[in-house]
């Protein structure tokens, strides 16, 4: 019967644990990285946290909105509304009144 004998190749032992480093570097990597990685994941965050202070900002405007809205179509419109609609509609104003203009209004 013939058999073969092989040298021990020290470089086989190194195969699988380097393929296996390999693998942990690059999920590791791509983990922190990647498009849903640790960075990116804060990202989301930061962004998710704009969008609810503007959402927050967009209903408070709504509610206002909504609040002028319902003392003009109640069917009795009061005086001031409709004097301070119309005077911001046609840029007028009496010569006895001091007029402040705030940046964020319409």
């Amino acid at each position: 019967m013939w058999t073969k004998h092989h040298k021990k190749r020290y470089l086989g032992r190194f195969v699988v644990p380097l393929l296996t480093a390999a693998f942990l570097c690059y999920f590791g990597y791509h983990s922190v990285h990647g498009a849903f990685g640790l960075k990116a994941t804060e990202e989301l965050k930061r962004r998710q946290a704009v969008r609810e202070a503007r959402l927050a900002e967009l209903v408070e405007a709504r509610k206002t909105l909504e609040k002028e809205v319902a003392l003009m179509s109640d069917g009795s419109i009061e005086r001031d509304i409709l004097d301070e609609k119309a005077r911001f509609a046609l840029n007028l104003s009496r010569p006895d009144e001091i007029v402040i203009f705030h940046a964020g209004s319409n």
